[in-house]
């Protein structure tokens, strides 16, 4: 009986000293301190402005030959891809000699000195097409020169140039150089 009483003891004990180790274990209570959780959504930091693909920006002369008929020609194509989130900006300059004059959609903000500039917009998945007539008003070779930024709206830092310089031939005056 004497074992008996023995093993009954030494389980009592047993339970005793591991009973408050299992409790502390499954209770956030145990230390005192009372955890509540609380689902927070967080606010996205805002993103600086930038181009996941850079866009597509090009001067192309399609005619460089000026006649009675025919003006002058050149392309600014601009392409902002679908995947951008950001609006581009491009800042362009046409730079004539004397007699040859600039006629384009948007170049109109500012015109001096045979200079002819032009800002314009590309949202997020669009092309633009912009096209420069070019007139002269006696014949000759004719030296043009394109100069322009372009840039994510808001982030004029992260600019990109371009330019071209091309030349142009006016084998007879245009009809109205002036119109």
């Amino acid at each position: 009986m004497n074992m008996k009483k023995l093993v009954a003891v030494c389980i009592l004990l047993l339970c005793i000293t591991v009973m408050p180790a299992i409790a502390q274990e499954n209770n956030t209570t145990a230390n005192g301190t009372t955890v509540n959780e609380t689902n927070v959504t967080a606010t996205p930091a805002p993103t600086e402005a930038k181009f996941r693909v850079g866009p597509t920006v090009t001067l192309r002369p399609v005619n460089d030959v000026i006649n009675k008929s025919q003006d002058g020609l050149v392309e600014l194509y601009m392409n902002n891809p679908t995947v951008n989130d950001v609006t581009l900006t491009a800042d362009v300059q046409i730079a004539v000699p004397s007699g040859i004059h600039v006629y384009g959609e948007g170049f109109g903000y500012g015109a001096a000195a045979g200079t002819v500039a032009g800002k314009f917009t590309v949202p997020p998945g669009t092309v633009r097409t912009i096209h420069v007539n070019l007139k002269g008003e006696k014949v000759g070779d004719f030296t043009v020169h394109f100069t322009g930024l372009y840039w994510p709206n808001g982030d004029k830092d992260a600019f990109q140039q371009i330019s071209l310089t091309h030349p142009f031939t006016v084998n007879e005056p245009s009809l109205k150089p002036m119109d």
